[in-house]
C-alpha cells in the first residue's frame, strides 16, 4: 500500500481543500483518504511536501496525431503509421508530464489512437488513459477530410458510425461545421443536413456510444443541439465578420434560446480555450471576437450550461501537447471561478467523457491518478502550471519537462 502525503487536497468535487491529507492507494486505486497526516503502519510513504493534490486532469479534446508544428497537417499526411504512432506516444507522454492522466482523442488517422489506448492501458507509465473517436466523420473536402472519415448521406453516416462501434471507439465525433485547420472548409456553416445529423446521433446511441459535434458557429451548435448530440466541441457561437470597417460586428452571437435548450437537454460544452504564451498576436478578426467571447461565456454560466475543459492540443504551435494547464487558467480568465475551472478539468470532464466512475476524483474506488502542484489553485489558479509530481494508477510518472 502506498501512502501519499501532502499539505492540501482538492478531491475534484468538494467546495474546498482537505488539510494535511494522506491518500492510500493499492492496486492502482485509491482505497482511503485520511485528513490529518497519519500514515498506517506498513504503508510505503510518498511525502510530497508543501503541495496541493488534485485529481489527474481529464483533457476532453486532444489530437495526438498532430504534432503542434507550423505544418501539423502536412507532417501528418507525410508520415507513415509507425512514425505517426511514435509521435502520438510522445504527445501522450507530454500530456502526462503536465498532469493530464486521461485524454479524449477526437481525431486520428486509421484508428491509431486505439493502439495507443491499448498500450497505455497495459503500461500506465507509458501515457495517459486514452479515450478515442477514430477519424471524425466529415464531408468530402470538409473539415479534416484528410483523416479519412468521409461520409455523406444518411445511409453512409449510419455505416460510418457502425464501423466505429465495431472498431471499439469510446465516442463518435462529427464535423458539424468546417474549421480553420482545413483550407477551403467553412467554420460558419453546417456541413450536414438535419436528417444526416439525426442519423449519426441515433446510430451512435443505438450502439451505446456518446456523440460529440465539432461546431464553431451558432448555426452549427443549433443544428447539433436539435439533432440530440451529447456534447459540442468549441461551442463559441462565432459568426462571419464580412466587413472589417463595421466595428459593431463582434463576430460572436450567443443565442440564449440555444443555451437554454442545452441546459434542458443536458448538452455539454467542451471549451477549447487557452494557448501557450509568447505566440504571435491573434489576427484582427480573432481579436475583435475576444470581448464577445468573454460576454458569451458569462451568458453560458448564467444559463447553467455544463462546461468542461479541453485543450485542442496538437493543432498549432501555441496548442502544444502538455499545454492543458493553460486551458484551465484560460477558463478563469474568461470569468469562471477557480473551483469551476478545476471541476471542469477533473470531475465534470470525467462525467462528460463517461468515466466518472473511476476518473476525475480522489476518493475510494477511483483510479489513483493524482497530480501535485505547488501552491493553492483555489486561491491562485496559475498554480496548475507548477506541477511537481504526477501519479498514474498509483505509479509516479512525472513531470519530466513541465511547461
Amino acid at each position: 500500500m502506498l501512502a501519499i502525503r501532502a499539505a492540501k487536497l482538492f478531491d475534484g468535487i468538494g467546495p474546498g481543500l482537505v488539510e494535511r491529507p494522506v491518500v492510500l492507494a493499492e492496486g492502482g486505486r485509491v482505497v482511503a483518504v485520511h485528513p490529518g497526516g497519519s500514515v498506517p503502519a506498513g504503508a510505503e510513504l510518498l511525502d510530497l511536501g508543501d503541495v496541493t493534490l488534485l485529481p489527474g486532469f481529464v483533457d476532453t479534446h486532444v489530437h495526438l496525431a498532430f504534432d503542434a508544428s507550423d505544418d501539423a497537417v502536412g507532417r501528418l499526411r507525410r508520415a507513415d503509421d509507425e512514425e505517426l504512432l511514435d509521435r502520438m506516444r510522445e504527445a501522450g507522454r507530454a500530456a502526462l508530464a503536465a498532469g493530464v492522466t486521461t485524454v479524449r482523442d477526437l481525431g486520428d488517422r486509421g484508428y491509431l489512437a486505439l493502439r495507443v489506448r491499448e498500450e497505455t492501458a497495459k503500461d500506465p507509465t507509458a501515457g495517459p488513459t486514452v479515450l478515442a473517436s477514430g477519424p471524425p466523420i466529415t464531408t468530402a473536402r470538409g473539415h479534416c477530410w484528410f483523416l479519412g472519415g468521409r461520409a455523406e448521406g444518411v445511409d453512409a453516416i449510419r455505416a460510418a458510425v457502425r464501423e466505429r462501434a465495431e472498431r471499439g471507439v469510446d465516442v463518435v465525433k462529427v464535423m458539424v461545421t468546417g474549421g480553420d485547420l482545413t483550407p477551403g472548409s467553412d467554420p460558419f456553416h453546417v456541413q450536414y443536413s438535419h436528417a444526416e445529423l439525426l442519423a449519426a446521433v441515433r446510430e451512435a446511441h443505438r450502439h451505446g456510444l456518446p456523440v460529440t459535434a465539432h461546431a464553431h458557429s451558432a448555426a452549427g451548435i443549433a443544428g447539433a443541439v436539435a439533432a440530440g448530440f451529447d456534447m459540442v466541441e468549441h461551442c463559441f457561437f462565432v459568426t462571419e465578420i464580412t466587413d472589417e470597417s463595421d466595428e459593431t460586428d463582434t463576430g460572436v452571437d450567443y443565442d440564449r434560446r440555444i443555451l437554454d435548450d442545452m441546459v434542458r437537454l443536458g448538452v455539454v460544452a467542451s471549451l477549447t480555450l487557452g494557448a501557450l504564451p509568447g505566440g504571435p498576436p491573434p489576427p484582427p478578426r480573432i481579436a475583435r471576437r475576444l470581448p464577445g467571447l468573454v460576454a458569451g461565456m458569462a451568458a453560458m454560466r448564467e444559463a447553467g450550461v455544463g462546461v468542461v475543459c479541453g485543450s485542442d492540443s496538437g493543432i498549432f504551435p501555441v496548442k502544444a501537447h502538455g499545454s492543458h494547464p493553460y486551458s484551465v487558467v484560460a477558463m478563469a480568465d474568461m470569468g469562471f471561478g477557480p473551483l469551476e475551472a478545476l471541476r471542469a478539468a477533473t470531475s465534470a470532464a470525467a462525467r462528460a467523457c463517461g468515466v466518472a466512475c473511476r476518473k476525475g476524483c480522489i476518493a475510494p474506488g477511483f483510479d489513483a491518478d493524482i497530480v501535485a502542484v505547488a501552491g493553492d489553485p483555489l486561491a491562485d489558479i496559475t498554480a496548475v502550471h507548477a506541477v511537481t509530481a504526477v501519479l498514474r494508477e498509483g505509479r509516479r510518472v512525472g513531470p519530466e519537462k513541465p511547461l
